[in-house]
């Protein structure tokens, strides 16, 4: 008796030696699914991930601008976010860049890696010890990986959900994707964060303009419907960007045209009321400023007291006396 308990616990410290030896405390776990992406149109490419695991975009999610994307997960290697992206850049293709990480890793067989270059070359590697259900799709311009799944279509569900979604931007398509492996079934544990990240086709210098998407969200009961709301959020900001580029071309038809669409995505966003009507005041539309104002300032009176700070730093230029019907 006693020598099969020896050789049971002998068995038990091998087996989690053999674990620790692939997952250590500072990866973490990023049991999953995720697509990597790539728009063939404008070069975007994205990673899109959701787990019932805290923050996972900061793990998963890897990319630069004009060298490709990494999603890396399961028991997760962080490095490979890093190192493939400079195999990548150095001039690997996504397939080579991942053959050379894997052939070094000896825990390979716990890893789930995805990764795409800047051409479209694309690449996904499923270890056999990831746990079921686990697999991957490879297809023209993206890859879809899962793991611990609660059945077997996720990845037959993400597949065709980005296919059948062409022509859409492309941080919608991922989205799109998500969705879809959710309603197949999803994560066997339930679902907590989720994250989007894209970025340039083309490097142009400036790395801080090249992450074009970057929305994660880390702890929330329906983490897709709220990456939804900030995705829609993103593009609604992006309507009242192209308005203060058509405002400082004097384009003032283009600049409401685009406010307005901003503000019909958001309507109860004070925020984008706010600089609309700023706009209109310095552009001498004051009676619809006014207007604009006074419905702002009965719900936040804070809104008056940046009024009257504007134009000390000339972002409102109004006469003392237009000052004062503005703040009314």
């Amino acid at each position: 008796m006693k020598k099969i308990i020896m050789l049971f616990s002998l068995c038990l410290f091998t087996v989690s030696f053999s674990f620790a030896q692939f997952f250590k405390k500072e990866s973490g776990l990023a049991h999953t699914f995720s697509i990597v992406a790539r728009d063939a149109v404008t070069g975007e490419m994205a990673v899109g991930v959701q787990s019932h695991w805290f923050s996972v975009g900061t793990a998963v999610s890897w990319g630069e601008a004009g060298v490709g994307v990494v999603a890396t997960q399961s028991f997760v290697n962080k490095s490979y976010g890093i190192k493939g992206l400079d195999l990548m850049k150095k001039g690997k293709t996504a397939p080579e860049a991942l053959s050379e990480l894997l052939a070094a890793d000896e825990g390979r067989e716990v890893r789930q890696v995805a990764m795409i270059d800047a051409n479209g070359n694309v690449n996904s590697w499923t270890g056999k010890n990831c746990i079921d259900h686990a697999g991957n799709i490879v297809g023209k311009n993206y890859a879809v990986q899962s793991n611990m799944m609660l059945g077997d279509k996720v990845n037959a569900a993400m597949s065709n959900a980005f296919e059948s979604s062409e022509g859409k931007p492309l941080a919608e398509r991922v989205l799109i994707a998500l969705k879809t492996a959710q309603a197949a079934g999803g994560d066997i544990r339930g679902k907590q964060s989720a994250a989007i990240l894209v970025v340039a086709g083309k490097s142009t210098g400036q790395p801080w303009n090249e992450r074009l998407i970057d929305l994660r969200v880390d702890d929330h009961k329906a983490p897709l419907d709220e990456l939804d709301r900030l995705l829609r959020t993103f593009r609604a900001y992006e309507h009242m960007d192209k308005g203060d580029l058509a405002t400082e071309k004097n384009d003032m038809k283009l600049a409401m045209e685009e406010y307005g669409a901003a503000m019909k995505m958001f309507p109860d966003n004070l925020e984008m009321q706010y600089w609309t009507a700023i706009t209109l005041a310095n552009n001498k539309k004051l009676a619809d400023a006014s207007k604009l104002l006074q419905k702002i300032y009965k719900k936040d009176a804070n809104w008056r007291e940046l009024t009257k700070r504007l134009p000390k730093v000339n972002l409102l230029t109004v006469s003392p006396i237009d000052l004062q019907e503005l703040l009314k």
